[in-house]
């Protein structure tokens, strides 16, 4: 891949952005930097966009000017080209990781502390709907492998992404990835396709690695029945926000359905909102983890169980310095779970 190969290789480096001949960008350990490699004119760029493209079987065009494609070791890279782009070619790679990372790792990055990832393995194991929230490289897909690593590997798993990047433990696991249509325009395969053909599959989980359309619907009514202990991430900026963004997205559906119905739809579907966030100094935090406990008029209710206390920068590390603190909240879906007889370590929320 030329001059791109080193940023490739680089471990530490998870995100290559090239913006025309004269820019290319890296990410490394959170943050972005310019890197001083360039390139000597856009023919260069176009043959590594062949490279890319080529073992696909994909080509880009003016007719098709952007694609979506996966490296074999599973990176994740978007082209887009003129006349589309203005900036001249343009290649994003977000790198696979090879590393299997676990509730372990996590806190020792400071990404969340022992409480929380005790509780999180509780929600899963017991079957809790989850949604992972949080913005552009905050770590949902990172902690969505975590969070998946605690299903039994009793249970069959069907997972469902645009592009393939979760690494699952599991042996019984169904693995579908969506497809872009054809140089005719004939087949494409939507997630929502993917979901609705998944509830054939028998899977006592289903885990859709982002909802980003009309496919929320869907995802909702699997987790409203029998589907429980599904998973998903949604790109937004806070719970509430992810609420409201997935109230959005269900609207997409083409169904015209009332606000207050879609409502009682995610009040009744998820129980766990899971808030990721990079911040400042690059690192990736579990800012905030929610129950949905209902709804109060049209209103649904939120009972925050632990956040994430930012008190600044540290001026001697320039690192974030906070706590990780719980609220005080017993989530109301407990009572459930020891009623089964199941023991819950009840110190992890004082």
């Amino acid at each position: 891949f030329g001059l791109l190969e080193e940023f490739i290789q680089d471990e530490n480096i998870s995100e290559i952005m090239v913006n025309g001949i004269s820019k290319v960008y890296v990410e490394k350990n959170g943050l972005i930097f310019l890197s001083e490699k360039h390139f000597s004119n856009e023919a260069e760029i176009y043959k590594i966009i062949e490279q890319i493209l080529k073992p696909l079987g994909k080509k880009i065009s003016a007719d098709n000017p952007y694609i979506d494609a996966r490296l074999t070791d599973g990176s994740r890279v978007n082209i887009i080209i003129p006349p589309v782009s203005l900036t001249g070619p343009m290649i994003t790679i977000r790198k696979f990781s090879k590393n299997i990372l676990s509730g372990e790792s996590l806190i020792s990055a400071n990404s969340l502390n022992k409480n929380m990832i005790e509780f999180l393995k509780i929600c899963v194991e017991n079957r809790q709907n989850i949604v992972v929230s949080g913005g552009t490289g905050s770590g949902k897909t990172t902690l969505l492998n975590v969070l998946s690593s605690f299903i039994p590997k009793s249970e069959r798993i069907i997972t469902i992404e645009d592009t393939a990047e979760l690494q699952m433990k599991q042996e019984n696991v169904g693995r579908l990835e969506a497809a872009d249509a054809g140089i005719d325009g004939k087949g494409d395969v939507t997630i929502r396709k993917l979901v609705i053909n998944a509830l054939r599959m028998r899977p006592d989980r289903i885990i859709v690695g982002e909802c980003r359309g009309a496919e929320a619907l869907d995802m909702l009514q699997a987790m409203n029945t029998g589907h429980n202990g599904s998973l998903t991430t949604v790109h937004s900026n806070s719970p509430r926000d992810c609420i409201k963004r997935i109230e959005t997205m269900v609207l997409m559906s083409g169904f015209d359905l009332p606000v207050r119905v879609i409502r009682e739809q995610i009040a009744s579907a998820i129980n766990i909102i899971v808030q990721t966030s990079r911040v400042k100094d690059g690192s990736r935090k579990v800012t905030s983890i929610a129950e949905i406990t209902g709804m109060e008029g049209d209103v649904i209710t939120l009972a925050p169980i632990f956040e994430f206390k930012n008190n600044g920068i540290n001026k001697q590390t320039n690192l974030i310095a906070g706590d990780f603190k719980t609220t005080g909240t017993i989530p109301a879906f407990l009572e459930s779970i020891k009623a089964r007889g199941i023991s819950i370590p009840m110190e992890i929320f004082r």
